[in-house]
């Protein structure tokens, strides 16, 4: 299961998984049947869509249980429906607060509750949580997006620890600065991009495709001794050890 799994980095991971033969679920707020149609020609595997807005949290549990329905339990999901619209800390309201922490973070919180029980019954799985080097980098810009990110880490820490014995696994997933075509129509600009591939090792600008194959490798088997982790995929901006 995906959230935002029908546009941005959502539609490559969604894709990612139905090339790999798996059934695939996401739920997104605006529609995407037409997606789907494009991904069952491409793939031969059509998806499940599940309109859903994520911060409504009964939606949410009630599109888990949709997808339980239809592929029986969810045993990986992938958090990465977000908001990085940009807000100083000056001007940001309470109820902006508040609609910015409902979808980079609760929404994570409460998807991630609503697989565990089916992921014991599936003896084991796997959630990915995809959080952003933003917070690493001390990014201006949108600062209530960066608190998120930062608590994804802490959030994926903490499940990791409480739910290992139940061999499911947790990890956080941290692209750099993505072209999506949210972002080139928004907030690419020439010098902007220049300044930001300056600060990366790999001169090239990250595509949605180079998400996919660190998040199938954290929803596989190839990395089953891995939890509580966050893999950086940013071309070497955030240069840690």
């Amino acid at each position: 299961m995906v959230t935002g799994g029908g546009s941005g980095i959502g539609a490559a991971l969604t894709l990612g998984f139905l090339r790999q033969g798996a059934r695939v679920a996401f739920v997104q707020r605006s529609d995407a049947e037409a997606f789907c149609d494009a991904a069952e020609a491409e793939t031969g595997n059509r998806p499940l869509f599940i309109r859903c807005d994520i911060t409504d949290v009964p939606a949410l549990l009630q599109a888990v249980d949709e997808a339980n329905a239809a592929h029986g339990p969810v045993t990986v999901l992938v958090n990465n429906a977000a908001n990085d619209a940009r807000h100083d800390t000056l001007t940001t309201s309470e109820a902006d607060w508040d609609r910015l922490m409902a979808v980079n973070l609760k929404a994570y919180f409460f998807a991630a509750k609503s697989v565990i029980a089916g992921m014991k019954e599936a003896g084991g799985g796997s959630i990915v949580n995809l959080t952003s080097i933003s917070y690493m980098i001390g990014n201006t810009g949108y600062p209530v997006y960066t608190t998120a990110n930062s608590g994804i880490n802490g959030m994926t820490r903490s499940l990791a620890r409480e739910f290992g014995p139940d061999l499911i696994r947790v990890n956080a997933l941290a692209p750099g600065w993505v072209l999506t075509q949210k972002q080139r129509d928004m907030w690419v600009t020439p010098e902007g991009l220049a300044a930001h591939l300056e600060r990366q090792c790999l001169k090239q600008a990250l595509s949605p495709e180079d998400i996919v194959g660190g998040t199938l490798f954290l929803a596989s088997d190839a990395s089953r001794m891995m939890t509580g982790q966050s893999l950086v995929i940013d071309g070497g901006v955030a240069v840690t050890g």
